[in-house]
């Protein structure tokens, strides 16, 4: 699997959303380069855990929906 990159874009709203936490809740100021170094752990180390999870979801939803799809065409079924 390649790994899950971010745009800056991405990254400077993921590190928006650590910095209040880490300041908040474990009295830690981070800057930008440990916030960044974080991303990129996360990303690395427990992104896979996510991304498997999401897809896993997916796949649930499609599934459903392709039984939906059998069950309504099983519906339209004529006797003979």
């Amino acid at each position: 699997m390649k790994p899950i990159k971010f745009s800056r874009e991405e990254t400077a709203a993921i590190a928006a959303k650590l910095r209040p936490y880490f300041r908040d809740e474990l009295d830690v100021e981070l800057r930008d380069l440990q916030a960044q170094m974080l991303i990129d752990f996360l990303s690395s180390e427990i992104g896979p855990f996510f991304y498997n999870r999401a897809l896993y979801d997916a796949q649930a939803v499609l599934k459903k929906r392709a039984d939906d799809i059998s069950e309504a065409i099983a519906g339209l079924e004529r006797s003979e």
